[in-house]
Formats: structure tokens, C-alpha cells, sequence
């Protein structure tokens, strides 16, 4: 039996859309859909982030905080442009779809639809165990279980919302997608010519998925906030505010860390991640790979990563 290839970084990576996969390699992004006439739309574009190249923004534990961003902003744009193609169920891959990429107006209404999701998302999961916590501790006097009470409350809440929206019809189709962008990635990086047979048979889990990322911020938070406390409880709140970008920062150079090495502590510390993409992902059918393939090759030559990294001849692909 021939031995396992051990998987190697290959710097892409991507996000599920409605009906369609959205793959970003450096600064360039495609996104394909699946439009309703059955036929692929792949739009290439390209996003400097935030920061572009300022060299501050590159530090460790910064860049994960802007990395989030991004992937926020980001995530926003591709999501309106493949929502684009099915308004009043009809094929808009017309202007309608162009517009959802561009546009000062676009820009500015997304960054308020980033921030005010981000404002969510702390009230939910940092917040909202805190105060719930904190009502606990006027019956429960040891400091230390309160603490954990709030980690476990916050690690509850998260893969309880997890697992709610993905009983939802319309999200396990995104999930499926998902499965499709991960299996792309696994096949690329195992050293595997990219082809549906070998995307299909590929792993839809991987190491570097935003949903292992969310998992660290909680479970990074549970563990900085047991260790870092106050007394004063409007103090508390500002701490916990504050940490946020410090939380996000030490998640990313963690997924970061796991995107690039095996080693077998690395795989302990992924281990939770790669479970609760049980969740997040689903298996593709073969069309919804396709799309994801399209995406990929829009822009990432993957038989020149295969030649470059695992030695392959052209004509072997």
C-alpha cells in the first residue's frame, strides 16, 4: 500500500456562497456560482484588504486581527455577488451582479453590515455569558467556577447556534458547498491531480477552515479570561471588550500555525476544530464540485504547485 502524502501549505484558501465557491490566492479572488439556467459564473477580482500593504498590518497577532476583517469584508462582498443571481429567482448576472461587487455606496453599506455583525457576535458570545455568569456568581462564591460556568455557557452557546442553522434547508446547501471548497483545497494539497473522482474521494475537513477559527476565539477566550480578572464589573465588561482583538489575534496565528505543519501537537490542538466541521460541512455532489473546481483554477495554476511542491512532470497530470 503505498504511503499517505503528507499534505503541503499551498496558500489558498476560500468560503462557500450561495449556490457557488469563492477561492482567494494572495490578493486575487474568484468567485463561481451556479447560476439557475445550470450554467458556471466565474468573476475574478482582486482585494488588497483593508490595510493593503502597510507592513504594521503584517506583525504577528495584528495581522490575525486584520485578517478578520477581511475575511468579513470580504466574505460580505462574494455572499451579495452570488445572492445577485437568484433575486426574484431570476438570472441577473447581468449589471445587477456587477453592482454587488462595486460601487462606493456597496462599500460603505458592507462595512456598516461587518461592524454591526461583529457588535452581534461579541453581545452573544462574549457578552451574553458574562451577564449570565455573572447573575450566577451572587449564588456561587468561588471565582474560579463562575469562570469556568461562563467558558462552558460561551462554548454551549456557539455550538448550539452552530447546530441550529444547520437544520436549516438553505444551509446545509451552503454546507455542502463548503464540503466542495474544502475537498478542492485537500486534493491540491495531498499532491493530487484536481479532478472531481480525486475531489471527491479528498477529506471535507481541513486545518485552516473559518469555522476552526471561530472555535479557538471562544476557546482562547475561555481560557484568557479565566486567568485575567477584575473585580469591578463595569471593569469587567472594558476588559473583555479590550481582549477581543487580542483573542483573535492569538486564534489566527494558531489556525496559521496548523495550516503549515503536522506535527502531532498541532493535530491534538486541530482535533476540536476538524470535529465540529462535522457541522459545517457536508458532502458535495459532483456539480457543486465542478463549481468548486472552477473557482480554484480561475486563480490558482494547481499542475504548477503540483510540479513545484511534489516533484510531478506535466505529462503525469
Amino acid at each position: 500500500m503505498a504511503k499517505k502524502r503528507q499534505a503541503q501549505y499551498s496558500g489558498i484558501g476560500g468560503q462557500a456562497v450561495l449556490e457557488g465557491v469563492m477561492m482567494k490566492n494572495k490578493t486575487k479572488y474568484a468567485v463561481a456560482v451556479r447560476k439557475p439556467d445550470g450554467n458556471i459564473d466565474v468573476q475574478v477580482e482582486e482585494y488588497q484588504g483593508v490595510c493593503g500593504d502597510k507592513k504594521f498590518a503584517k506583525f504577528p497577532l495584528i495581522r490575525g486581527v486584520f485578517a478578520f476583517i477581511d475575511s468579513l469584508v470580504l466574505g460580505m462582498r462574494v455572499t451579495m455577488h452570488s445572492a445577485s443571481f437568484y433575486e426574484d429567482g431570476e438570472d441577473t448576472s447581468g449589471e445587477t451582479a456587477k453592482k454587488a461587487s462595486g460601487g462606493r455606496a456597496d462599500d460603505i453599506m458592507m462595512g456598516i453590515t461587518v461592524a454591526i455583525s461583529v457588535v452581534i457576535a461579541v453581545a452573544l458570545f462574549m457578552l451574553l455569558p458574562f451577564l449570565i455568569s455573572d447573575l450566577l456568581g451572587k449564588y456561587i462564591r468561588n471565582a474560579s467556577l463562575v469562570a469556568i460556568l461562563e467558558g462552558g455557557l460561551r462554548i454551549l452557546l456557539f455550538v448550539g447556534y452552530i447546530a441550529a442553522i444547520s437544520l436549516m434547508k438553505d444551509i446545509k446547501r451552503l454546507y455542502m458547498y463548503h464540503g466542495a471548497e474544502h475537498k478542492c483545497i485537500n486534493c491540491i494539497e495531498r499532491g493530487r491531480p484536481l479532478t472531481v473522482k480525486n475531489v471527491m474521494r479528498s477529506s471535507r475537513q481541513h486545518k485552516r477552515c473559518g469555522t476552526s477559527f471561530l472555535l479557538f476565539v471562544v476557546l482562547v477566550s475561555v481560557i484568557v479570561f479565566f486567568f485575567i480578572r477584575v473585580d469591578n464589573m463595569a471593569l469587567k465588561l472594558v476588559v473583555r471588550l479590550l481582549l477581543v482583538p487580542v483573542i483573535a489575534g492569538i486564534s489566527y496565528e494558531i489556525i496559521r500555525l496548523a495550516g503549515k505543519s503536522d506535527h502531532i501537537l498541532i493535530r491534538i490542538i486541530s482535533a476540536p476544530g476538524l470535529w465540529m466541521q462535522r457541522l459545517t460541512t457536508r458532502e458535495p455532489d459532483e456539480d457543486m464540485v465542478m463549481v468548486a473546481i472552477a473557482s480554484v483554477e480561475a486563480v490558482f495554476d494547481w499542475k504548477a504547485y503540483l510540479t513545484e511542491t511534489f516533484g510531478y512532470e506535466a505529462d503525469d497530470l
